[in-house]
């Protein structure tokens, strides 16, 4: 991937999906996805049951597919774990770690979630960590101490060539599934501050791309890509219908042209 901070957009299908209407969706998002330009790039991350199918249907395309979670074991008896390279056994490029619904639901603390990061990158996956804040938190003043937090306990166990294969994606746990965007002030404000963090870890991880997460849909998408720390998104419900998850990767693509 280019370090000239190329533009990505990942779905995120949650726990959605079932075999034939997979089929549709995927076959339709490679379509659509050729005619983007090769600084646009495109990814799907399904859950672990549809990872074989997401390889079928993807291989050959420009799409990539990766998972939702990955364990922090490389192997053993850990029942319903999944290890990293089973993934990548799949041809997977991605693996979503700390999303804040398995901070929330799984109890997920920060050096769970870094080593869960150290494991997807020594198995060949790119590893797009999340973080966020609640409302509360918000409201509170604390974003930025809580996603320093976050951020701090992935880099820390991470040399400087690890940390710059890794992707950052903020989603604000406020604007998760509730159809609240944060403003793409609100938005590029935490980004920048997360740029500055990780250009404290190395000038190799000054450029590492940061997603914004949190209700993007096609109405919205161009204004919060055209911010200048803002590189794509991590796609949640858009992400389940092909025609508004184009339309957002379309959205990455007018920013880029309208920037050169």
């Amino acid at each position: 991937m280019s370090r000239e901070r190329a533009k990505l957009v990942v779905g995120n299908w949650k726990m959605h999906g079932r075999i034939d209407v997979n089929a549709g969706l995927l076959t339709e998002v490679a379509a659509g996805a050729s005619a983007l330009q090769n600084d646009v790039y495109v990814g799907v991350c399904v859950p672990f049951p549809y990872v074989g199918q997401a390889q079928a249907l993807l291989s050959g395309s420009v799409v990539r597919w990766g998972v939702q979670d990955v364990s922090a074991h490389a192997h053993g008896a850990y029942t319903g774990e999944v290890a990293a390279d089973m993934a990548t056994d799949f041809g997977s490029t991605y693996a979503i770690v700390g999303h804040s619904e398995r901070r929330a639901y799984h109890f997920e603390g920060p050096e769970l979630i870094a080593e869960k990061a150290r494991r997807a990158l020594d198995a060949g996956l790119t590893p797009i960590v999340c973080v966020g804040e609640t409302l509360e938190e918000r409201d509170e003043g604390l974003t930025q101490e809580v996603i320093a937090t976050q951020l701090d306990a992935v880099l820390t166990v991470l040399t400087e060539e690890q940390a710059a294969r890794i992707v950052i994606a903020y989603e604000p746990v406020w604007a998760i599934g509730t159809g609240q965007s944060a403003t793409a002030a609100q938005a590029q404000e935490v980004h920048a501050f997360l740029r500055g963090k990780l250009a404290a870890k190395g000038a190799s991880v000054a450029n590492v791309l940061i997603l914004y997460g949190g209700s993007v849909k096609p109405e919205n998408a161009q204004e919060l890509f055209g911010q200048q720390d803002i590189d794509g998104g991590l796609i949640g419900g858009a992400s389940l219908k092909s025609k508004d998850f184009l339309a957002i990767c379309q959205a990455a693509q007018t920013v880029l042209q309208k920037a050169a």
